[in-house]
C-alpha cells in the first residue's frame, strides 16, 4: 500500500495497515474485531472483516476506527468459523472504498478474501505489465497486485500463490481466505511481522503477537522470510515460495510502530525500547553530560526507552506531557494557525511538574522536526528551564519504501541538517541520538536499517530515482 499522510500529529511517522485472520474458531468474526482492536494502533483509516462458513465468504469494511465500522449486529452478519480482517492507514487521496481491505475476489474458480500489509517496491512495473495484458484494477493500492497475479496463474492455490509471491519485491504479509482454506505469507526479507498462534481447534495469524493475548491465542511461532503456509481443518502445511531469503526486520516496528507488549523475532518491545534509553543514559554518563532533573518521555511509543534513561541515571521518571486520546481522528485544520496549534490539541505539559525543571525528554526519532519543536514550545511555556533531547534511534536520514510514510528526502530534516543544526531549530538545548551500530546492539543484526543508514536490502526498482540526489 502506499504512503500515508495523518491529520493529527504533523511530523511523525506511521506504518500503513494490521492483518488478523482467524481459522476454525466458533465466533471468528466477533474473534476478529477484538484482534483487530489491538491491531488499532496500525492503522485508524479503515477497517474490515470478511469470513466464510466453508461454503460461502461474505465481507464487511468501511472507513473508520474498528468500532466506527461494526456494530455487534454487523459482526453477527458475518457468520463463520474463519475469518480475516484488516486496519489501515489511507494514503494521500488513497481512501477510496475500493482500495478499503479485505479485497474480494469471486471467480468461477473460487472466491477469495486478502489482506495486506507492507508495500511492494516494483508495484509499477507488475501493474504496467498486468495491464498490457489485460487486467483492470478497481483501485489504486498496491495491495491488488497480488490478486490480479494470483488469477494469471494455474494449478493449485499453494502453486498460484508461489508464482505470483516470487514476483514481488518489497515489504509484504498476506492472509488469504478462500472458502475452506487460509493462507499466511510472509515476504523473503522478513520486513514486515507476521506470527501464528493457536486458538482452541483452531489457529490465529496477526502482525503483532499482543492481538493473540486479547483473543485468548496462544502464540506458537513467527513465520520464516518467503514462508507461505496452509491452514485447512486437517493440518497446517508450511512451504517456501522462495529459498532465497533474508531477515530483515523493519527496525521501526521496535522504534515506533509494534505495541510495547508485543514479541517481535524473540524481542520484546518493551525491553528494546528501554535498552535504548539506557544506551542514551550511558552516553552521557560517559561525557559527563547527565543535565536534567527529571525525565519526560513523548507518549505513547517513548514511554519505554524514557523509563530506561531514567533507572540507569537514577533520574526522577515523569508524566510531564498527556496525551489527549478523545481528539477526533477525521479533524481536518482548515488554516495555518490551526495547524501549528495541532500538537497542542493532542500533548499538553503538566505545569507543575515542569515549571523551574531542567528536562531529559526521551523521543522514539525525529523525521520532519515540527513536532518536536512544537513539544519543546509546550513545555517552555509551561515553565521548563532546559530541555535536553535525547532520541532513542539513529538520525532519520533516508527515505523508506517498504510501508513507512517517508519516500522524500525533502521530508526529512535530519538529512537536511547537522545535529547542531537541528538542536538550534527545535529551540532544545541539547540533543543526542544513538548510533546505528548501537541499534543493531540493541535489536539484532537481521535488521532493516535502511532510513538510518541508506541501505536498501532489495532493489527498488522505479523508486531508485528518488535516492539519487
Amino acid at each position: 500500500m502506499y504512503k500515508v499522510k495523518r491529520y493529527d500529529l504533523p511530523g511523525k511517522i506511521n506504518e500503513e495497515c494490521g492483518v488478523f485472520g482467524v481459522y476454525d474458531v466458533e465466533d471468528a468474526s466477533g474473534i476478529t474485531y477484538y484482534g483487530l482492536h489491538a491491531l488499532q494502533h496500525r492503522g485508524q483509516e479503515a477497517a474490515g472483516i470478511a469470513s466464510s462458513d466453508d461454503v460461502h465468504i461474505q465481507c464487511i469494511k468501511g472507513k473508520g476506527l474498528i468500532q466506527e465500522v461494526f456494530t455487534a449486529e454487523t459482526v453477527k452478519k458475518l457468520n463463520g468459523i474463519s475469518a480475516v480482517g484488516h486496519v489501515r492507514y489511507s494514503s494521500k487521496d488513497n481512501n477510496e472504498l475500493e482500495n478499503i481491505q479485505p479485497l474480494m475476489v469471486r471467480a468461477h474458480t473460487g472466491h477469495f478474501a486478502v489482506v495486506h500489509n507492507g508495500q511492494i517496491v516494483n508495484a509499477m512495473e507488475l501493474k504496467i505489465a498486468l495491464e498490457n495484458t489485460g487486467s483492470i484494477f478497481q483501485g489504486t493500492s498496491d495491495s491488488e497486485i497480488l490478486v490480479h497475479l494470483i488469477q494469471k496463474h494455474s494449478g493449485n492455490m499453494v502453486t498460484k500463490i508461489t508464482k505470483a509471491c516470487n514476483m514481488l519485491e518489497g515489504a509484504f504479509a498476506f492472509i488469504i481466505l478462500t472458502k475452506d482454506c487460509m493462507f499466511a505469507i510472509r515476504d523473503k526479507n522478513g520486513l514486515r511481522p507476521l506470527s501464528l498462534g493457536k486458538m482452541k481447534d483452531g489457529y490465529c495469524i496477526s502482525s503483532e503477537t499482543c492481538a493473540f493475548d486479547v483473543v485468548g491465542a496462544q502464540f506458537i511461532r513467527d513465520l520464516k522470510p518467503g514462508e507461505l503456509l496452509r491452514i485447512d481443518h486437517k493440518e497446517v502445511q508450511s512451504f517456501q515460495y522462495t529459498t532465497i531469503t533474508q531477515k530483515k526486520m523493519c527496525a521501526m516496528e521496535y522504534v515506533y510502530f509494534a505495541r510495547p507488549d508485543s514479541v517481535i523475532e524473540g524481542l520484546n518491545v518493551h525491553n528494546a525500547r528501554k535498552k535504548a534509553g539506557k544506551l542514551l543514559a550511558q552516553i552521557d554518563e560517559k561525557e559527563h553530560d547527565v543535565c536534567g532533573d527529571i525525565v519526560i518521555g513523548v507518549p505513547d511509543s517513548s514511554l519505554s526507552a524514557a523509563i530506561g534513561y531514567a533507572e540507569e541515571c537514577k533520574l526522577p521518571y515523569e508524566m510531564g506531557l498527556i496525551k489527549n486520546r478523545y481528539i477526533a481522528r477525521t479533524f481536518i485544520q482548515p488554516t495555518q494557525a490551526q495547524r501549528e496549534n495541532g500538537v497542542r490539541m493532542k500533548l499538553s505539559a503538566v505545569s507543575s511538574i515542569v515549571k523551574g525543571k531542567k528536562i531529559i525528554l526521551i523521543d522514539d526519532s525525529i523525521v520532519r522536526g515540527t513536532t518536536i519543536k512544537r513539544i519543546i514550545k509546550i513545555l517552555k511555556d509551561a515553565g521548563a528551564i532546559e530541555i535536553h533531547v535525547r532520541i532513542a534511534s539513529a538520525p532519520f536520514i533516508s527515505p523508506c519504501f517498504y510501508g513507512v510514510d517517508t519516500t522524500d528526502y525533502h521530508e526529512l530534516i535530519a538529512h537536511k541538517m547537522s545535529v547542531e543544526e537541528l538542536k538550534e531549530y527545535i529551540q532544545a538545548d541539547s540533543l543526542k541520538y544513538i548510533s546505528v551500530e548501537q541499534m543493531y546492539e540493541i535489536h539484532g543484526k537481521d535488521l532493516c536499517l535502511a532510513c538510518f543508514s541508506k541501505q536498501y536490502p532489495t532493489e527498488l526498482f522505479q523508486h531508485q530515482k528518488e535516492i539519487e540526489e
